[in-house]
């Protein structure tokens, strides 16, 4: 059995506002910790249950935060950026049982900490189908394709309760509860990784891979906090602007509309200007 752990960060235990997971603060320092405890702690609970590999793909901002020296022995991890598929880089390969979703939130303009769906701001929706969608729900549909089932899902209360329209059958946990964007009821390290630990003990059990899903056609909608936004990424080919502030596109495969997606929110991050967006 081999498990690939999807490392996000805005979502892990004691994170609410944009010092602590922003790469060189003080602040990150001191959350970076905390996220590797949550993503450790679903390493040894998917160990206890069975699996015989447990790999980390780094899936948030530089792909470079967890540390690598304070998990256990027996994992491997992917950092660093530039991946075919992005924050599920390694599904692909055929060889993964089971996919966990650990530090994840809600998508933009949904309630949540830190909800947002790829870039921290300039997006203010995006919808898969029609369907209002978070990263979560656009990494499980590329999950599927490759027979993969999401077998875990750890973030605030909000990003598990998103969790349950795209992995129903998942194990959730709920490192923290929702305030407002910036703030939450946050539990201790211990005892998020006593909670992580079990339910990826269980959570092993549900890795089990399945037939490929193929679901599409996929369109995918993006809305933008500014008109430039939208004009600027119809440079990709076939993304057209179906509103003011918004685009969209269709793929025949999720694996095709996900990298498309990573294409329009790299130009759209580097037309918004510091002071006017």
């Amino acid at each position: 059995m081999k498990i690939l752990i999807s490392a996000d960060m805005e979502g892990a235990t004691g994170v609410t506002w944009p010092g602590d997971v922003l790469p060189g603060t003080p602040q990150w320092e001191r959350c970076r910790k905390m996220f590797t405890s949550d993503v450790d702690a679903a390493v040894l609970g998917f160990f206890d249950g069975g699996a015989d590999a447990v790999v980390i793909n780094e899936a948030h901002w530089s792909m470079r935060n967890v540390l690598l020296e304070q998990l256990d022995e027996r994992a491997q991890m992917l950092t660093g950026r530039h991946k075919a598929l992005s924050m599920v880089e390694g599904v692909q390969h055929g060889d993964i049982d089971g996919l966990a979703f650990v530090g994840y939130h809600t998508g933009a303009g949904m309630e949540g900490v830190f909800a947002h769906t790829y870039l921290p701001n300039s997006i203010t929706g995006v919808w898969l189908n029609d369907v209002r969608a978070s990263e979560g729900l656009l990494n499980a549909h590329v999950a599927a394709e490759y027979g993969v089932p999401v077998v875990l899902v750890t973030g605030d209360d909000l990003a598990c309760e998103d969790a349950l329209g795209y992995a129903p059958e998942a194990l959730k946990v709920a490192v923290k509860d929702h305030v407002s964007r910036y703030a939450a009821v946050c539990r201790t390290p211990a005892a998020t990784a006593a909670e992580i630990r079990a339910a990826a003990t269980r959570a092993a059990g549900l890795a089990v891979r399945h037939e490929p899903v193929r679901g599409g056609p996929f369109t995918i909608a993006v809305e933008f906090d500014a008109e430039h936004l939208a004009m600027a990424v119809t440079v990709v080919p076939g993304v057209e602007r179906i509103g003011e502030r918004k685009v969209a596109y269709t793929s025949e495969r999720m694996y095709e509309g996900i990298r498309t997606f990573k294409a329009v929110t790299t130009i759209a991050s580097a037309s918004v200007e510091e002071q006017y967006g």
